[in-house]
């Protein structure tokens, strides 16, 4: 197992939480309510002190969420982006819930970096939307064998609808005129944020391997919801449904 410990001395690293809080609710501003219900739901179905695979984890934006509100939870947080993990390392430096791994989710090996063989919630947000549909087959096959039998599977990400053309339209057209001026009134979007993120000794050598890493990716091809709901059951799970979805997001639950 390859483990993302690292030195992350020397920054302000709840600031750069917040930071990337902010820069994140920029485009989706029901985000926190995203977040409250996917923890109601692992609550509903494993309880309050589950084994967690935070899947793309970022900053751990979920991990704090879940630890907050179940103290007795552990989690594991997997990403490939060293400046992200690096934030998410400052975060939870010492705190014997927390593993960070890094791993590449398209390397079919993955799975043998984790501490763990099966975990009671497997949860992931604004991520999984970078892999097109194919190779997100794929990881959803590994995650069915992650999770154990009665265990969830919850992925809030963008999933479009391609049969609402005008509604989706119209949805973008708000969604981005309401951006736009947040952006006005100060507001960093996602190249903004990694510009400053760069200035900052100790993010900007991480900061430069994760474009050496990702480039300047484009997102994958975002499924609907019943392509994704038909695939989990396909790769193993039981049951499979949106538990919330905002005019341009959706938080769909699969049921082991």
């Amino acid at each position: 197992m390859t483990d993302a410990r690292m030195t992350t001395t020397g920054a302000d690293w709840p600031a750069w939480q917040e930071s990337w809080d902010r820069q994140q609710e920029w485009y989706m501003p029901d985000r926190e309510e995203r977040f409250r219900i996917m923890l109601d739901m692992v609550e509903a179905l494993v309880g309050p002190a589950p084994r967690v695979l935070d899947l793309a984890c970022g900053t751990g934006s979920i991990t704090a969420r879940l630890l907050a509100r179940f103290p007795d939870a552990v989690s594991t947080g997997v990403d490939l982006d060293p400046a992200l993990l690096a934030i998410a390392e400052g975060t939870f430096a010492g705190d014997e819930r927390v593993r960070l791994v890094t791993a590449d989710l398209k390397d079919p090996d993955w799975p043998t970096r984790l501490p763990y063989d099966s975990y009671d919630a497997v949860l992931t947000a604004t991520a999984l939307h970078w892999l097109h549909s194919e190779p997100l087959a794929v990881l959803y096959g590994r995650i069915a064998e992650l999770v154990r039998d009665g265990g969830v599977f919850l992925n809030a990400d963008h999933m479009i609808d391609e049969t609402t053309p005008r509604i989706n339209a119209a949805e973008r057209a708000q969604r981005h005129a309401r951006m736009e001026q947040a952006k006005r009134d100060g507001a960093l979007d996602w190249a903004e944020w990694w510009q400053v993120a760069a200035q900052d000794p100790a993010l900007a050598g991480p900061t430069a391997e994760r474009f050496e890493i990702y480039g300047e990716h484009a997102d994958g091809d975002m499924p609907s919801v019943a392509w994704h709901a038909r695939v989990l059951r396909e790769k193993g799970f039981t049951e499979a449904r949106p538990v919330w979805s905002s005019p341009s997001d959706t938080l769909l639950l699969a049921l082991k």
